[in-house]
């Protein structure tokens, strides 16, 4: 089973309270609903041994963790990074060099992200490692789980659904809610994510 996790939140500058209150509420629906499809899933497959049809209600339900289980461990990763308070990414980092490289700069990777944070519909940003080829990659995220990359471990995680925003601007204004994300981001959180990740 998972455990919900507790996040120590300074005050965020274009981030209210009430916006993290009600957030945090909506990551504890993913933790909950993770461990109770856990205990389900078990359950319907001893009736699927006596009723074929059953077995339809568990595929559903493992369709289903997915959502959960991804939803649960976007938010961790999204709320870890704004712990700590406001911390710039240092030049002479790791991280900032990896960007430098994949990116061109640190502005161009800032840029690219941006961008794909603006992309219609309810998702993720996503920046990922490769281990296997070395390379940082930026990614949507439908959803909560439709287009993660296999085996790619998520460094920076921005949580697009209105749901992250909606007490705060309106979804014309999500632009304003990405700025203030930034704004608030402690990159020795996502610089210690890209050191975990290597």
């Amino acid at each position: 089973m998972f455990t919900q996790l507790t996040f120590t939140l300074p005050e965020l500058k274009g981030i209210s309270a009430k916006n993290i209150e009600e957030h945090l509420k909506l990551y504890k629906g993913y933790v909950t609903n993770t461990n109770e499809i856990l205990k389900k899933i078990p359950e319907y497959q001893a009736w699927a041994e006596k009723d074929p049809f059953v077995s339809y209600f568990t595929a559903e339900l493992q369709r289903r963790f997915a959502f959960e289980f991804d939803g649960m461990r976007n938010h961790e990763y999204y709320f870890k990074s704004l712990e700590g308070g406001p911390v710039a990414l240092a030049d002479n980092t790791t991280l900032y060099g990896a960007l430098e490289k994949h990116f061109g700069s640190y502005d161009s990777f800032l840029a690219v992200f941006k961008s794909l944070a603006m992309t219609r519909g309810v998702g993720w940003a996503m920046l990922y490692y490769d281990k296997m080829s070395g390379q940082l990659l930026v990614q949507w995220v439908d959803e909560q789980h439709l287009g993660h990359l296999t085996g790619l471990a998520p460094i920076l995680a921005l949580d697009m659904w209105e749901h992250a925003y909606v007490y705060d601007y309106p979804t014309s204004e999500k632009k304003k809610y990405i700025e203030a994300f930034f704004e608030n981001l402690n990159w020795e959180v996502i610089a210690q994510n890209f050191t975990d990740a290597q």
